[in-house]
């Protein structure tokens, strides 16, 4: 399976973000997109998950599923954590397990993977930052998904959340998924690659 991007271009605002932007992530590999604030790491995501259309260019999955877009094939994970206050901890997975077509062992499996299985009763709007952004990204586990598209997914998580974060996703690494991250720090991901967003450049 291959993740392949040709050619994108973004223009926002009639500011040029990036141009003829080439790049392919492979099955079992991280490709984590860095840059300055503003180089457009958001925008590609959003493009790849088809929330925005490029200006220019494409993007395809080799070897998934020809009848869905890479966003039907994709979990994207962005700043927000769409997580409702009012609703607990468990009925926030299973609301995006319904959503997302999963089961109800999907919900268990992932509120355990992200350490979050006691605090199931608990309003979200009582959680902290990091268990909020533990449950955004649980939402990754709740229905299979090839891709991974994760928009600065170590915000607000302390150092035990960045290691099951971590663990999470070599798991999906392990298993041939691919995982396309955009960070401003090192997030000890197992077999990764830089893609560097410079203004109106290209780096891979």
């Amino acid at each position: 399976m291959n993740l392949v991007a040709d050619g994108l271009t973004s223009v926002r605002g009639g500011r040029t973000l990036f141009a003829g932007l080439s790049f392919a992530a492979a099955g079992g590999e991280a490709l984590l997109v860095t840059g300055a604030n503003g180089a457009g790491k958001t925008t590609l995501l959003r493009i790849v998950m088809g929330l925005l259309k490029p200006g220019a260019g494409s993007v395809r999955l080799e070897g998934g599923a020809a009848e869905q877009t890479v966003g039907e094939q994709s979990h994207y994970v962005g700043h927000a954590n769409a997580v409702k206050p009012t609703l607990s901890v468990a009925e926030n997975a299973a609301f995006w397990s319904r959503f997302l077509g999963g089961t109800r062992q999907d919900i268990a499996a992932a509120l355990s993977a992200f350490g979050l299985e006691t605090l199931r009763e608990v309003p979200a709007g009582y959680l902290s930052a990091g268990q909020k952004r533990r449950l955004a990204l649980a939402r990754l586990l709740l229905a299979p998904r090839p891709v991974w598209l994760l928009d600065e997914p170590s915000v607000s998580l302390d150092t035990a959340g960045q290691e099951v974060l971590a663990r999470v996703v070599d798991g999906h690494l392990a298993e041939g998924g691919v995982v396309l991250a955009a960070t401003h720090a090192p997030l000890g991901f197992a077999r990764t690659r830089e893609l560097r967003l410079a203004p109106a450049a290209l780096a891979a």
